[in-house]
């Protein structure tokens, strides 16, 4: 490769990490907002109760909604990535997600419009987890494949940090309003966060419309390699990876819904805690995310990408119990102090996790497999989480019970982790029988 070309590359791959990155943020920004909002906002203006419990219910039960519509959108942008490529496939959900979020800021809430407004609010819910099904797998395939195997683990986490950017980023947005709009947020103060989605979206379209395909799918296309079907075939020949992907992300995910959601939600009902105070911690915890997973996304490319995540499940599981002994203490400080330290366990596997799912996939199934994987496990794990804890709280009546749901999803993806393989040390493709010819070898 001569001078020229190397250095067109180089800022090709620049603009695609940058592409991806900024992308994800914004794509974060509006999935995290409505799950904050299911926190402290929908409850009272869109699910009224009588019943605080019932409201709560309700509430998460549509943030479940965009979860459970997360594998749907894996599998529709999974097929279109792995046929006609990863950068037509993200500029779409961009699209989706990001009108989704505005719809959300222009309905009428419950008491102007009566049931059809949570109706309204679940329907642009759907759209949301359509989109960002189909988004964390291009995103991360889109920079890693655009980097070097020796810098993959890194490379990969850089969009990953792009999710912390994204809650950041809607903390910070979320927490400006409230604190403009004072007395008058329920009334109108709510909206502007998901207006704002409207500048977002515009220049994600343009940083994306500009890149190239990466140079991995353009040899899966100059090969002839391109899957007419590939989500059947990434089912009917990797059942095991899809299988082990599921679960080895459900202690990287549930906790982290339930760091950033239930126990918001529960801080602000049992202890009365001001939730401008929670979003802050929220803040400040998603800044240390923007840096960690990064750096241990780097980390990952020096020890092994297994060995990476392994030590954030194990950290995770002896996390649980403590992490909820100190919240329930009620004492702001502390739940601000804890609020911030939960998400190390979640920022080691954060950085190891997007290169280990996308490496267990060839490359011609590689979006269907990663997305398809990680999208079920947000359902199983993510998704139902607020909604599982609230029912273990009401039935135990203790929050330990949320302690021991938090530990059993480490111990889920502490097995799936071990077994887990890289795709180059399966010997042949289980569906031909042949050796695929253009993978990396990189040692996870």
């Amino acid at each position: 490769m001569n001078e020229s070309s190397n250095s067109a590359t180089k800022k090709m791959t620049r603009k695609a990490v940058g592409a991806s990155t900024i992308g994800a943020i914004i794509e974060w920004y509006d999935f995290f907002l409505y799950s904050t909002a299911s926190a402290i906002i929908f409850p009272k203006l869109f699910f009224p109760s009588a019943d605080p419990y019932i409201s709560t219910l309700e509430s998460f039960g549509s943030l479940a909604v965009g979860y459970v519509a997360r594998p749907v959108g894996a599998a529709i942008f999974g097929h279109f990535g792995d046929r006609i490529g990863r950068k037509n496939a993200l500029v779409i959900t961009l699209w989706l997600m990001g009108l989704s979020t505005i719809v959300m800021g222009l309905l009428p809430t419950y008491s102007t419009l009566g049931f059809l407004a949570p109706l309204l609010l679940i329907i642009a819910r759907i759209f949301q987890g359509i989109g960002v099904g189909g988004e964390w797998a291009g995103s991360i395939l889109l920079s890693m494949e655009w980097g070097g195997n020796k810098t993959s683990g890194f490379m990969a986490s850089l969009p990953n940090a792009g999710v912390g950017a994204g809650q950041l980023v809607a903390s910070v947005i979320l927490g400006l309003f409230i604190a403009l709009s004072g007395s008058q947020f329920y009334v109108w103060g709510w909206r502007l966060p998901f207006l704002f989605s409207v500048i977002l979206l515009v220049a994600g379209v343009v940083i994306r419309s500009k890149i190239d395909e990466t140079p991995h799918f353009q040899e899966v296309q100059a090969s002839k390699q391109v899957s007419a079907l590939p989500i059947f075939e990434v089912v009917k020949s990797y059942p095991k990876q899809v299988l082990l992907t599921i679960f080895l992300k459900m202690s990287e995910h549930a906790p982290y819904v339930v760091f950033t959601v239930f126990m918001i939600g529960y801080s602000v009902e049992h202890f009365h805690i001001d939730k401008g105070f929670l979003v802050t911690a929220i803040t400040v915890a998603s800044i240390l995310m923007c840096f960690n997973i990064p750096l241990f996304g780097h980390v990952s490319d020096r020890i092994g990408m297994k060995r990476v995540y392994l030590i954030g499940v194990i950290l995770m599981l002896l996390w649980a119990f403590p992490y909820v002994a100190l919240m329930n203490t009620g004492i702001p400080s502390v739940i601000f102090l804890v609020t911030v330290l939960s998400m190390f366990p979640h920022n080691i596997q954060g950085g190891a996790q997007p290169a280990l799912i996308a490496q267990s996939f060839p490359v011609r199934l590689r979006y269907s497999g990663a997305a398809l994987g990680s999208q079920i496990s947000a359902v199983i794990s993510g998704g139902i989480a607020p909604i599982i804890c609230t029912y273990l709280l009401h039935v135990f009546g203790t929050i330990y019970a949320v302690a021991g749901y938090i530990a059993f999803t480490a111990v889920v993806s502490l097995i799936a982790t071990v077994l887990v393989k890289n795709y180059t040390q399966l010997k042949e493709n289980p569906g031909t029988g042949t050796k695929e010819s253009i993978e990396p070898s990189i040692q996870l």
